[in-house]
């Protein structure tokens, strides 16, 4: 069974957020090949499978498996896949995984966005209605967002939303043939009782 309030589509202005389509493949695959120097030093990877090429790693058929895997974890309810549009465009991804219900209510957040719209706003909105929606109509308390410290770009993100900081996790994941440490940020319901995207509005 899927988590409440999904599958969905969210707005606002030119930003737009939906589940993936497997005709999302071609588009998918020609933005991340394209994107290789700004996303492959922050893209983690199971150790045990083997070697292959960033190329080999987004193709369309590579999609394709991905979509797969993302179908069931989302009809499992742990996970909220999204595809990231701008002005109708697909420009990147925001996943909420690891739900996690009973007393802790819980996930994490990943995202990314195609170098040729960074810097414009695409993902702190796309994440500021991904937590409104977690908060609201999934009934999430608390989501995380785990980041590099060479990461700027990211930090950015969620600083500028004002996530707070809650530590450092040693080795935190698998990027590249090594553990990397990484920065944890978090916000519950009772940080932003007015809604992230409303407080983003006004704080700019």
């Amino acid at each position: 069974m899927a988590s409440p309030g999904w599958p969905t589509a969210l707005v606002e202005g030119d930003v737009g957020l939906r589940p993936f389509r497997l005709r999302d493949a071609q588009a998918w695959s020609e933005s991340r090949i394209r994107n290789e120097e700004w996303l492959a030093p922050w893209e983690g990877r199971q150790p045990s499978l083997p070697p292959a090429t960033w190329a080999e790693r987004h193709s369309p058929g590579a999609f394709a498996a991905m979509l797969r895997s993302m179908r069931r974890e989302a009809r499992a309810g742990r996970s909220l896949p999204f595809a990231v549009l701008h002005r109708g465009s697909l420009v990147g991804q925001i996943t909420v995984s690891g739900v996690v219900r009973g007393a802790f209510q819980s996930a994490s957040v990943g995202y990314w966005v195609d170098r040729a719209v960074a810097g414009r706003g695409v993902i702190p909105t796309a994440l500021a209605m991904v937590v409104d929606h977690c908060f609201t109509t999934v009934g999430l308390h608390r989501i995380e967002a785990n980041i590099r410290p060479e990461n700027g770009p990211s930090l950015r993100v969620v600083r500028k939303l004002g996530f707070r900081e809650e530590g450092l996790h040693p080795r935190f994941l698998f990027i590249d043939g090594a553990w990397c440490d990484h920065l944890c940020f978090a916000l519950t319901t009772e940080d932003v009782p007015e809604g992230l995207l409303n407080r983003a509005r006004h704080t700019g």
